[in-house]
């Protein structure tokens, strides 16, 4: 009866035999084109500008395209060309027609060799044309006309398909034929519009689907803008990072991750992300530094300002005050949490009620320290972690600014609707950071909000906790929320899986000894061929040919490390994309690239600016670190998406049946 009902729906899309049949031959079509191409990208930490550039130019795809067409048929200089306007269409065909209109355009490549044979507008744009339409060529080829077709803007949508497309004239009728569109296109003025809705298509098609395996939030200050991009990207999921269940929880609510995105981005210098990218009103926390540290030079409280921020640099001793009063803060509200949950044996990060305030000491793990700073004023020794009235005032402002903001609200909605704890896809099993393991390699088994559970069955519980922290309601959402504070320093997080976060003792004790954060044993294990056949097993997956992506560490290739681990079973590629991380790494970051070939790994240099990426043709420069080829192409029918078409074609050739016996009246 099930299956009936299945098909009486389905007949509604399919209301006779010859729709079913049309669907049918579409399918199995589809079938056999080769896989769509898969990009992995992680730890990207706010760089935004790195990251839309890997997003344009493929992490280096679309110049493999260009010198594939091509080859030595144009010079490097206009490869370059051709590359930045097909990466940034808009900015460069702004920057040609002022130097056709005869304006000074420093920087600007290929102006005294490859334009000085091009005298005018109209001829730039024929060759420019012609280039842009046989790369798309290039991309489109492995692709249905049908989803081709479907990333076109309607109003261009013929006229981009006949350029693609026009291939059943005879040699001869088919240039006449194909000058005259492209003729057409420049007299009536539609070249800027063709060329940018070309680009974008190629854009579109060199990355099929693009997984980020975690933290696009922390210290670049573009974690908005990557979010904006994100939401224009046709097919995207997200895997969490650390950094991202931070601020996820802060986003819904918790109010010690709030104070801990507010500590991190002051420490870091990186207000642009709350301020610019989400209208973040930043004023009451100033306000409130300045009157309770308006005398103290908070010396111990200096940001980090990775970029030389001269803004930053001007008001360096008014962040030191505000960082300092949010720490305060974080450290209350952390210890109210943690003591509200004694099932996270983490009483050992409440540390204010061992403060001895009149010595200025602070004992930990039977060991007496003295505090680096004693200036302590919104504390009250009686009962350390409660907030006075100006804090919790304070706190309230800024929970309305959060909740308030609709581009933080719509791209937290963005990382629940396309984000999860772990995927599997086409043979890969992706996560952040780690599946908690003992030192025997065994399973690590851990309570997740009333559950012993470990393994698979542990992500799935952790991820079903971080679904109910927003959606959830009473008591079981608040239990929630407060779980992804341990999410983001708890010993068996997958997360994070330390023995504990030391952030207390890094600002307090001038003493390196308890600062020092015990990694879980994952972290050494997981480079063991079998322990990842292992991982593999257990989430379904064959450990003969399955691979293990995930992020969180970097890899830092200047001592010798490699993303290749476990004989090839699992890929590390925290590379380093934001410029923070680039002295550990000495690289900016990899790309894994899996397409119908197999499987690439790629090493990014940095990447200068987007303004010299327009202006000079300037690119992330590549290296090829792994090409696992296997001889045979791999085509959508051998894919995860190639099963559900499988099914989806099953259905309906019962549904064709029906058709053909009379059981369902056709329509």
């Amino acid at each position: 009866m099930q299956d009936e009902r299945y098909l009486r729906l389905l007949s509604e899309q399919f209301p006779n035999a010859q729709a079913v049949i049309k669907e049918l031959i579409n399918l199995q079509a589809i079938l056999s084109l080769p896989k769509g191409t898969e990009h992995f990208v992680s730890d990207l930490h706010g760089a935004s500008s790195a990251f839309i550039h890997m997003i344009k130019n493929a992490s280096g795809v679309v110049r493999k395209k260009v010198d594939e067409v091509y080859g030595t048929g144009i010079t490097e200089e206009e490869k370059r060309a051709l590359c930045a306007l097909i990466y940034y269409p808009d900015e460069r065909l702004e920057l040609i027609k002022r130097f056709y209109a005869g304006e000074e355009v420093d920087g600007l490549i290929a102006m005294n060799s490859q334009l000085s044979n091009l005298h005018t507008l109209e001829e730039w744009y024929r060759r420019r044309l012609h280039q842009v339409v046989e790369v798309a060529r290039a991309v489109t080829i492995k692709y249905s006309r049908s989803k081709v077709h479907k990333l076109l803007p309607p109003e261009y949508a013929y006229i981009i398909g006949e350029l693609l497309h026009e291939s059943n004239l005879e040699q001869h009728d088919r240039q006449t034929y194909y000058n005259a569109i492209i003729d057409a296109i420049i007299k009536i003025g539609c070249a800027d519009q063709l060329i940018i809705a070309i680009s974008y298509l190629i854009h579109s098609l060199t990355i099929d689907t693009l997984h980020i395996v975690g933290d696009i939030f922390d210290r670049g200050s573009g974690a908005a803008k990557i979010l904006d991009v994100l939401s224009t990207v046709r097919d995207y999921d997200i895997q969490w990072g650390n950094h991202d269940i931070e601020w996820m929880g802060a986003m819904n609510g918790n109010m010690a991750l709030l104070a801990t995105v507010l500590r991190v981005s002051i420490r870091y210098a990186n207000i642009e992300t709350l301020e610019e990218g989400y209208g973040i009103n930043l004023l009451p926390l100033a306000n409130f530094a300045m009157t309770i540290y308006g005398d103290d030079p908070c010396t111990l409280w200096q940001t980090r300002d990775f970029d030389n921020n001269p803004r930053l640099t001007r008001s360096a001793q008014l962040m030191a005050k505000m960082h300092k009063a949010i720490s305060i803060i974080q450290f209350k509200l952390e210890g109210q949490t943690v003591l509200r949950h004694p099932e996270w044996h983490m009483d050992d990060r409440a540390l204010l009620h061992k403060i001895d305030y009149s010595k200025g000491t602070v004992t930990i793990d039977g060991k007496t320290y003295e505090l680096t700073d004693t200036n302590l004023p919104t504390i009250d020794p009686k009962d350390p972690y409660r907030l006075n009235q100006y804090e919790q005032d304070l706190m309230d402002q800024l929970w309305r600014s959060f909740r308030k903001s609709e581009k933080m609200q719509r791209h937290l909605r963005m990382l629940y609707e396309h984000g999860s704890l772990y995927l599997v896809r086409n043979g890969f099993l992706l996560y952040h950071a780690a599946i908690p393991l003992n030192a025997d390699g065994s399973f690590t088994e851990a309570e997740v909000c009333g559950k012993r559970v470990s393994g698979k069955a542990l992500m799935d519980r952790t991820d079903a906790i971080i679904r109910q922290a927003y959606y959830g309601k009473g008591k079981a959402q608040r239990d929630a929320l407060d779980y992804m504070l341990y999410l983001w320093e708890g010993a068996y997080s997958p997360l994070y899986n330390k023995d504990k976060m030391t952030t207390f003792e890094r600002y307090f004790i001038a003493s390196t000894d308890p600062h020092k954060e015990q990694k879980g044993a994952y972290f050494t294990l997981a480079d063991r061929e079998e322990i990842c056949e292992q991982i593999l097993k257990e989430f379904g997956l064959d450990p003969a040919t399955g691979r293990i992506i995930n992020g969180h560490v970097p890899v830092r290739t200047i001592k010798g490390e490699t993303p290749i681990r476990a004989n090839g079973k699992r890929f590390v590629i925290d590379g380093g994309f934001s410029k923070p991380y680039q002295e550990k790494t000495g690289i900016a970051g990899y790309t894994l690239i899996y397409n119908s070939h197999g499987i690439q790994l790629v090493e990014h240099e940095s990447f200068e600016s987007r303004e010299q990426a327009v202006l000079s043709g300037s690119d992330i420069h590549n290296r090829m670190l792994l090409q696992d080829f296997s001889g045979q192409r791999i085509r959508i029918k051998d894919t995860d998406k190639g099963k559900e078409l499988l099914e989806q074609i099953h259905s309906l050739e019962q549904l064709l049946a029906c058709y053909q016996n009379g059981s369902l009246r056709e329509r």
